[in-house]
């Protein structure tokens, strides 16, 4: 919910001898901010993220499905037994998890005509008997638990041994464990059946950073909550609450900074203003290039010349530009991100021209659309990857700036060099670009065929190399057979015998099982004995067929009986059929220990006997028989 559209409530003033925890996170503002009063203010200075905690839901900004979600249940009586809820640091869990527990003990006698209310509900407009205590963080029956420090199973059992009692004041026993990922496996094993089946007047709230680290069987027990980030807008709204509330005058664009400085965490973002505040000094407004060189950041006007530069391949204007971000106190490595960002708002605006980017600068908006009708999307996603490893490297590196110098001479040449498809096309492979060919490999993610990965490093490779370019552009393509498109996996295997390749026809009609077949894409199972090769081999195989990049995977699923599976068993159908009829049955016991060998047709019969001897087809090397009769299988 957005903080500008909350009603001023009544609330007592808190002071300065209630103990606090500096660990909760600063996870909303109350939009009816006064000055804090004189006696507050003569006791001693109190961070903002401390200052302005919310003290309920109504205060909590960026979490809106959450409170949602809470208010419904509450409404319906549906309170669960625990709660997880996960999120970065600084947007609000243990702030949460102590309003939920004000929630779950809300008791107000009746006051100026208002009604009494001795029940679980998320509406708070005033504090009730057990409030002040549990924001103050010193209820008793409120029980907080820093996981960081109390890991072991001995500290479960001190939480399940207090479980067995009722609550001495309050309606519900709560405890809170903070970074709850850091209990050790016993201590979980130890806390799951107290868990999942708590008395009556015990509820459980957990908070982390590091959900996965948590066992799944504790998960599923829980009501988890994912809190998001706060929204830049929002945090900027926030911010300048505090700031007419504190009377501290300074630049909206400053506190832009500061929002986007904080990635979504509120907490960060009120710890950067104190500092921001103390930085500009007492009397004045505090300026945006201040906050700029107080965060290490860069000028994104600078930033976004840079950008120009690099994709002009003026490699020297780059580097001044950097070296100037760098003389005024900006760190190289946040230079590189920077350009990222903008290299990330360039591609949005090149795919979704028509979007607005609130979160953005319209100068800087406008400057992306500019560049994303003139950047090729290729160009784009190399800057990106050039520029996600070089980051990574000016941050390890004992010398940032020259880092940050060779990073930026990579992404300037490599903005000069063709795109593959250009590439081919120079060279003469591929159809040009009036031909209404198909999609080049950097648009549709599939790679070029295998014989044109030699061609561009032909070309590179000085006069002999431009030589051999010309040679092939000039003589005709080489004999081959055309492209393929596979329907069904039968037609796969009538290319491989068209191509005689006769040991994979081999493979694939005796060891492939069929799970799914589609252009693009096989799966199949191994028959007993199969080779763990066929699936590379085939890959290999229909790439060079058909230009385009297969997925061979191998499936844990039987899949359909092989070609040569289906086949014996045809055979062995047939032979039991001859073997009823009375004539062949007279013979066999006639002729003790004869046996059927195969059964062909008069037609297959005399095309046996007119074929040459010694196997011809693959046919005959798959079903040969081993005695020397020759016959099928």
């Amino acid at each position: 919910m957005q903080a500008d559209q909350l009603e001023p409530v009544t609330r007592a003033p808190m002071t300065d001898e209630s103990p606090q925890n500096d660990d909760s996170a600063a996870g909303g503002l109350f939009p009816g901010l006064e000055p804090a009063p004189q006696a507050e203010k003569s006791a001693g200075y109190r961070v903002l993220a401390r200052k302005y905690r919310p003290k309920n839901f109504e205060e909590l900004i960026g979490q809106d499905l959450m409170v949602r979600i809470l208010t419904n249940a509450f409404e319906l009586g549906r309170v669960h037994q625990a709660y997880m809820l996960t999120g970065v640091r600084g947007v609000g869990k243990t702030t949460t998890a102590r309003i939920l527990a004000r929630a779950l003990n809300y008791s107000v006698p009746a006051h100026d005509g208002a009604p009494a209310i001795d029940r679980p509900t998320v509406h708070m407009p005033v504090l009730g008997e057990h409030c002040q205590a549990i924001i103050d963080s010193r209820h008793v029956d409120v029980i907080e638990m820093d996981a960081a420090s109390h890991t072991g199973v001995d500290d479960v059992r001190e939480i399940i041994e207090g479980a067995k009692y009722k609550p001495a004041v309050a309606r519900t026993k709560v405890y809170i464990i903070d970074e709850v990922h850091m209990l050790s496996k016993s201590a979980f094993n130890a806390l799951l059946k107290t868990l999942e089946e708590p008395p009556e007047h015990v509820k459980f709230i957990f908070a982390t950073t590091e959900i996965e680290k948590v066992p799944v069987t504790v998960r599923s027990r829980c009501l988890r909550f994912d809190l998001r980030r706060v929204e830049p807008a929002t945090l900027v709204a926030h911010l300048d609450r505090i700031c007419r509330a504190e009377n501290v005058a300074i630049e909206p664009d400053a506190l832009s900074l500061i929002s986007r400085a904080a990635e979504g965490s509120v907490r960060d973002s009120l710890s950067l203003l104190d500092q921001a505040i103390a930085h500009g000094g007492p009397g004045r407004t505090i300026p945006a290039e201040e906050v700029r060189a107080m965060l290490g950041l860069a000028d994104k006007a600078r930033v976004i010349e840079i950008f120009d530069a690099l994709m002009r391949g003026e490699v020297a204007r780059a580097l001044e530009g950097l070296q100037q971000q760098y003389d005024e106190g900006a760190d190289p490595a946040q230079v590189l991100t920077e350009i990222a960002e903008f290299v990330h708002l360039v591609t949005r605006a090149k795919i979704t021209p028509d979007a607005a980017f609130a979160a953005s600068p319209p100068e800087e908006s406008k400057a992306a659309k500019t560049y994303a009708g003139q950047l090729a999307m290729p160009v784009l996603n190399r800057a990106w990857q050039i520029l996600m490893k070089g980051i990574a490297e000016a941050r390890e590196s004992a010398r940032p700036l020259a880092a940050a110098d060779m990073v930026l001479v990579r992404l300037a040449y490599a903005a000069d060099l063709p795109t593959p498809e250009d590439a081919l096309r120079k060279l003469g492979w591929g159809a040009p670009e009036s031909a209404g060919a198909a999609p080049a490999p950097a648009a549709t993610g599939r790679p070029a065929p295998t014989m044109a990965a030699t061609a561009p490093r032909a070309g590179f490779a000085g006069d002999a190399g431009a030589a051999r370019a010309t040679a092939m552009q000039a003589a005709p393509a080489p004999d081959s057979a055309p492209r393929a498109s596979f329907a069904k996996f039968e037609d796969v295997i009538a290319r491989a015998a068209a191509e005689r390749d006769i040991q994979l026809k081999i493979l694939l009609e005796r060891d492939v099982r069929l799970v799914r077949f589609e252009q693009g894409q096989v799966e199949f199972s191994l028959a007993p004995g199969g080779s763990t090769h066929l699936p590379q081999v085939l890959m290999r195989r229909l790439q060079e067929w058909t230009g385009e990049r297969w997925i061979v995977a191998l499936s844990n699923r039987e899949g359909y009986p092989s070609i040569a599976e289906r086949r014996a068993e045809e055979e062995r159908e047939r032979q039991r059929g001859v073997a009823a009829d009375p004539l062949v049955r007279a013979v066999l016991e006639k002729f003790p220990g004869a046996e059927i060998v195969s059964v062909r047709n008069a037609s297959e019969a005399m095309d046996q006997a007119a074929a040459p001897a010694g196997p011809e087809s693959a046919d005959d090397v798959i079903y040969a028989d081993d005695d020397e009769s020759g016959d099928d299988d």
